[in-house]
């Protein structure tokens, strides 16, 4: 072949790739405004909303896996791991408020890596849930989501790999510093109350 036919076969290529990455790219764009509105919607109580952009950002991450199927290179990316965390992180917190029966990486159609990826990030938003708590007066109910927060920090915490397959280790640090922050703030919150108990009692 002359170098200018192997030139054209290559801008063909590049060309039909170069368009799939504009469409993914606006495929995880709407994955994660999608998943972004779904957690505000939880934080609200709005669960129906939650669940509604949950699906609709599910059905986009699956249309996209089909777009990519022949592009690995296009789909082990920033942008794509980004949408598929932040879908993992919404979906967790929704089980979480719902009925505490987790999907695994598998049943929400996404790589290992990033789902350990949004696990992490899911500590992050249960602080969110636990202050929201705090500020209503649920002390019980702050303390369970501490529990769980430590709990799930202590699993996330088991996952020891290189940085080149999964950058757990940033998460771990970021999950650490979170539980350690709403610690303070539970033992705080429970001092506090028992010394409007006591003041309470030495009124009455």
């Amino acid at each position: 072949m002359r170098i200018g036919e192997i030139v054209e076969v290559l801008r063909t290529r590049l060309d039909e790739k170069d368009e799939l990455r504009e469409e993914a790219l606006q495929i995880t764009r709407e994955v994660v405004r999608l998943s972004g509105d779904a957690i505000k919607a939880m934080h609200r109580g709005e669960l129906k909303r939650a669940r509604e952009r949950l699906e609709r950002a599910g059905q986009l991450l699956g249309e996209l896996k089909k777009k990519l199927r022949n592009h690995p290179d296009l789909y082990f990316t920033g942008y794509v791991q980004s949408a598929n965390q932040e879908f993992v992180e919404a979906q967790l917190l929704y089980h979480y408020l719902t009925d505490r029966d987790f999907p695994g990486p598998d049943e929400l159609g996404v790589p290992p890596q990033d789902y350990i990826l949004g696990l992490g990030d899911f500590i992050g938003e249960l602080r969110r849930h636990f202050l929201i708590l705090l500020m209503e007066g649920d002390l019980r109910g702050a303390e369970e989501v501490y529990r769980f927060m430590e709990e799930t920090y202590e699993e996330l915490m088991t996952l020891e790999y290189p940085k080149g397959l999964v950058n757990v280790r940033q998460k771990q640090d970021q999950a650490r510093y979170t539980v350690e922050r709403t610690l303070e703030d539970l033992v705080r919150a429970k001092l506090n109350k028992d010394l409007e108990r006591k003041l309470e009692g030495a009124i009455g």
